[in-house]
């Protein structure tokens, strides 16, 4: 499944991808509650659905977060396209379907990130 949200605002990547580090995820979305551990790309963070190794990787107008012993591979990223002026939030699973709960914490989890980074300054 595909959850998106999108935030009309101008950023730049660069900064978008600087600010977006595993050690400030919690600065940008309300529902991961803390950072266990930051080793750069990988490390640990506790979030509404538990405890989680997350790994992240920087790709070209972004950044992708991946929770990486999450058994529904859930995994999001963060880009900006230029030519709408836009933040896009994009959130997958490896199933197509889902149970409503779960469901819904996925959206209400894109819809804290869009708040977040609303309320941050990114160029």
């Amino acid at each position: 499944m595909e959850f998106f949200q999108e935030l009309k605002k101008e950023v730049k990547i660069d900064s978008l991808k600087n600010f977006l580090r595993i050690s400030a995820l919690p600065d940008f979305c309300l529902l991961i509650e803390s950072v266990i551990s930051d080793k750069g790309n990988i490390g640990e963070i506790y979030c509404v659905w538990g405890h989680f190794i997350v790994s992240r990787e920087v790709i070209k107008n972004g950044v992708r977060f991946s929770l990486l012993d999450c058994p529904h591979a859930f995994a999001w990223t963060i880009t900006y396209h230029e030519s709408k002026n836009m933040v896009v939030i994009h959130c997958t699973i490896d199933d197509q379907d889902a149970d409503q709960e779960f469901a819904e914490s996925i959206q209400d989890f894109a819809l804290s990130w869009r708040d977040g980074l609303n309320n941050k300054s990114l160029n």
